[in-house]
């Protein structure tokens, strides 16, 4: 008996050495396929487009050239304006209406007065001229950007290629405050000089000084190619992505279609996937137990009361939103006939989307932020382009194939990401509900201060949030 014992546990002992390596081998193989396919990047794919008028032709090369641009006005341009703005009829507010019920008129006509007798159109030409400007064709149509190079390269430094694009409704001149803090850093008390950038800032096409286009369809995804291309055409294999509104989704996209070719991504606005049942179980478990769902206090200030910060606030704010998702020419002919009416459409986002609070003042606390020859700048580039409608059709181009703008979320963001938090932005997204989508978040900011419009209203800010991002990006 003891014999047989030793020879059944001789067999199962060598059963073992055979069986245990076998499955051990097939859990770990298992486990590694899971982790691959796991970590496997979906793409979106880059694809290609015509948006010139008429056929694309069959035979013969696009005009690559990357020409240089400038932009000018006349004495007819600056004429048929005021002809226009003496012409204005205005209609009394409400008492104590403040901004609540939109442009409050008795300020509007304080502002067109100025625009009428003391802005100087001429003047804000050559600041705007002050940076070198550039169009190229890309996809059969005009696209406009600034390039500015660093004066001073410090020794052993590399400059850093940084894409900024704008949203709606701003315009690349959002950017002219942060330029010179990117370009000449140590310049300006924000770093030694360790993280040095170039900047290029396009107009989104159909914006400004870029070329509509003339079909159809022209959506977030033929921005972001495009700008690929733009890139790639300026000689950069790889670069950073910068922006915020209409801007953040674009640059999304853009790490999400070509993420070799995109170092890191910083965002001042993310557009995140529903996840409803999820989202819903966070919102109502956060109000109470915030840790229990990744949220910071932070996030708890800045959320709840969720019904009146992130309901009622967007309903408010929206109703833009819903025109030019559907019948943007019908508004937009309005608009870019009046410049007085353009100007209240575009300078309202400037008050409420800047700070909340700015709804109770008579005039939008518009000038507590901004000046009077900023705010109308924009608003110029829009009326001298007459680029409001193809501006506004940007809306229904996106909305019309995805009413939630989360349809891409479902590609989730593997690039390097950096995301800066304003407290006044339009509706905030905990870092617990971004990363999500963005599977590699680097820096995650609560910015003190500051709201939609970042470059704009805070570039110092938003400025010393970039470089601390990318400064942790180039030590990875």
């Amino acid at each position: 008996e003891s014999i047989l014992s030793r020879i059944r546990s001789f067999e199962y002992s060598q059963k073992n050495a055979v069986l245990i390596p076998a499955v051990t081998l097939g859990v770990g193989g298992m486990l590694i396929y899971w982790l691959r396919s796991r970590h496997k990047m979906k793409t979106i794919e880059m694809g290609d487009g015509w948006w010139g008028a008429g056929e694309r032709p069959l035979k013969g090369k696009e005009d690559e050239s990357i020409r240089p641009f400038k932009i000018e006005t006349s004495d007819k341009e600056i004429e048929d304006l005021h002809h226009r703005l003496d012409q204005a009829r205005f209609t009394p507010p409400l008492e104590g209406a403040a901004f609540h019920y939109g442009f409050n008129s008795s300020y509007l006509q304080k502002v067109v007065a100025y625009w009428r007798n003391q802005f100087d159109w001429r003047k804000q030409v050559e600041i705007l001229n002050k940076y070198p400007h550039f169009q190229t064709t890309i996809e059969g149509i005009d696209i406009h950007f600034i390039h500015v190079k660093p004066s001073y390269i410090p020794h052993g430094r590399a400059v850093q290629p940084l894409l900024m694009v704008h949203g709606w409704p701003g315009s690349f001149y959002e950017f002219y405050k942060i330029i010179p803090l990117l370009t000449e850093p140590a310049g300006h008390g924000l770093n030694e000089g360790d993280v040095v950038f170039e900047v290029i800032c396009p107009s989104i096409p159909g914006y400004g000084f870029s070329e509509a286009p003339h079909k159809k369809g022209f959506d977030s995804i033929a921005a972001a190619r495009i700008f690929h291309k733009l890139m790639n055409r300026l000689g950069f294999k790889e670069y950073y992505l910068q922006g915020g509104d209409w801007g953040s989704r674009i640059t999304t996209n853009m790490a999400q279609m070509l993420p070799q070719s995109v170092k890191g991504l910083h965002l001042n606005l993310i557009f995140i996937g529903s996840r409803a049942l999820r989202r819903t179980i966070s919102v109502m478990l956060g109000a109470y137990l915030p840790w229990l769902v990744g949220f910071t206090r932070e996030d708890a200030q800045r959320m709840y009361p969720f019904m009146q910060k992130n309901i009622y606030y967007l309903l408010q704010e929206s109703g833009y939103l819903h025109i030019q998702a559907t019948k943007p020419d019908t508004a937009g002919c309005g608009l870019n006939d009046s410049p007085v009416g353009l100007a209240a459409y575009i300078l309202e986002k400037f008050s409420t989307w800047t700070d909340k609070a700015f709804r109770e003042k008579d005039d939008g606390g518009l000038e507590s932020k901004y000046s009077l020859n900023e705010l109308l700048t924009n608003v110029m580039i829009y009326w001298v382009t007459s680029s409001i409608v193809s501006s506004m059709r940007f809306y229904k181009e996106n909305i019309s194939k995805d009413p939630g703008l989360t349809g891409q979320s479902r590609v989730a963001v593997y690039v390097p990401t950096g995301i800066a938090a304003f407290p006044q932005e339009i509706a905030h997204t905990p870092r617990a509900w971004a990363k999500g989508n963005f599977k590699n978040i680097i820096t995650y900011s609560y910015m003190p201060r500051g709201g939609h419009f970042a470059a704009f209203e805070e570039p110092k800010l938003l400025a010393q949030d970039i470089v601390h991002f990318v400064r942790k990006v180039e030590q990875l």
